[in-house]
């Protein structure tokens, strides 16, 4: 079995590489692991930017559908200190540049774009080899295989097409997030649902520790909680027990890293819905980059997973369209196309993983500064 494009994940990096594709007239399939579209929750709030993820989607074709799913009112801002003093309260006047939208809403406007059996479902994948020649290999878990002259991995950051091209591994950086979901705020958590505001809510302390909040659709507070502690420490405490009563010594153990927080901080923890998640943070290599291998390259964080700072939806996106624009205006010499394309995403990878560095002693002015200073300056 054969394909023009072969691209192993089908995240929001891969559907837009399929969607792009499919606007310039060249055929692509993608293989997800995942056993169908609905098998997983795809997240929460995302803000896509009008200088990369907005730019991939104007080039995808589905500005207007997008705007269709946009949550008004949701760039609101708010920056509070651990006493719960209100550092910074900026409402959304519609101007913004980022505005924000469920990612599972996203997904589902670019399968919707895709022709019926562009995506592949379950097929998860155990292995990619060379053949030689630019020709790779795809081999799944139930024992089929593909054979492809062009691979993307869009597969994330544990991906399985990155070594062919890079023996590089994600590193834990030392910081994890514990997420929780608080239902229906506004009627059983009001004084929460207060102190987030209209949009997100950032609880910052110069200590490291942070809580995060965001007002998703149908009155939802998805919270995170920041803790700068090693892998060790979280393995004291038990995440796998799911039920949300069961769940209540590893909230009161996440909960009691924020002593002396106000109440109605602290509370986005002990109140919650649903059962502490653990979600710890990987990085590649700041400057990962690779030798150009024929027929294969990566995008999003198969190719640079960097500390969570709301970029990383919006890289692989404009990763995926500028991929497809590149093979597009290149359609008889792939190579130079793949080229073109991994010369500019390592430098903007890398200018992306300096930015980062640069912010990870910021400080809760540092924060303000930011989300005061004129959008066109980001």
């Amino acid at each position: 079995m054969t394909s023009p494009v072969t691209i192993i994940g089908a995240g929001l990096g891969g559907l837009t590489l399929a969607r792009v594709l499919h606007v310039h007239g060249i055929p692509a399939t993608v293989y997800e692991a995942e056993a169908s579209a609905s098998a997983r929750t795809q997240g929460g709030m995302l803000d896509i930017h009008d200088y990369n993820g907005q730019l991939a989607l104007r080039a995808a074709h589905l500005t207007e559908e997008f705007r269709d799913i946009i949550l008004e009112g949701r760039q609101a801002m708010r920056i509070l200190d651990r006493s719960g003093k209100v550092l910074l309260d900026k409402a959304d006047d519609g101007t913004g540049g980022r505005p924000e939208v469920q990612r599972g809403e996203l997904r589902r406007i670019l399968l919707a774009s895709l022709p019926a059996g562009t995506v592949q479902w379950g097929h998860k994948v155990d292995e990619a080899r060379a053949l030689g020649d630019g020709r790779h290999e795809v081999v799944f878990a139930d024992g089929s295989t593909v054979t492809t002259s062009l691979l993307v991995g869009a597969d994330g950051a544990w991906s399985r097409v990155r070594p062919l091209l890079s023996a590089a591994e994600p590193v834990y950086i030392g910081m994890s997030f514990v997420e929780t979901y608080l239902y229906d705020a506004d009627t059983r958590h009001p004084a929460l649902a207060k102190a987030v505001g209209d949009g997100t809510m950032l609880a910052l302390d110069p200590g490291g520790q942070e809580i995060h909040a965001h007002r998703e659709a149908g009155g939802t507070l998805h919270v995170y909680i920041v803790l700068s502690k090693p892998l060790e420490w979280f393995a004291d405490i038990d995440f796998d027990d799911i039920d949300l009563a069961g769940a209540g010594a590893a909230t009161a153990r996440i909960a009691a890293e924020f002593d002396g927080w106000a109440p109605e901080l602290t509370a986005l923890i002990t109140e919650s819905d649903t059962a502490p998640v653990l979600r710890p943070h990987n990085a590649l290599p700041g400057e990962h980059r690779w030798d150009r291998v024929p027929g294969v390259t990566l995008l999003g964080d198969a190719a640079h997973l960097a500390a969570q700072d709301g970029e990383g939806a919006n890289f692989a996106m404009l990763d995926a369209a500028e991929l497809a624009q590149s093979l597009a205006a290149h359609p008889d010499d792939a190579e130079t196309a793949l080229a073109e394309y991994e010369r500019v995403m390592f430098a903007r990878s890398a200018a992306a993983a300096a930015e980062a560095a640069a912010m990870s002693d910021a400080t809760p002015q540092d924060a303000i500064d930011f989300f005061t200073q004129d959008e066109r300056t980001r």
